[in-house]
């Protein structure tokens, strides 16, 4: 059941939401409904990301080799 909700932000984080939601093809009011469903999910991971790095999760996938080799190259690194 949908229900109406009345809130009081500040008109630049307002305008640029507006066009994040439209670039996203999405409305507002939807935008705010996800946010506030990942932030009170119970069932999700706790840890707190940013969009952009929620963005860049799972662009890159790398099979057992690589992040074999990657881990190499940061333990020697990190020394």
């Amino acid at each position: 059941m949908d229900a109406k909700l009345t809130l009081k932000l500040d008109k630049e984080i307002i305008e640029r939401a507006k066009k994040y939601a439209q670039d996203k093809n999405t409305s507002l009011s939807k935008l705010i409904e996800n946010i506030l469903f990942k932030v009170t999910d119970k069932t999700t991971f706790e840890a707190e990301t940013t969009p952009l790095v929620d963005g860049l999760s799972g662009i890159i996938s790398l099979d057992s080799n690589h992040k074999e080799d990657y881990r190499d190259y940061l333990e020697e690194k990190y020394k």
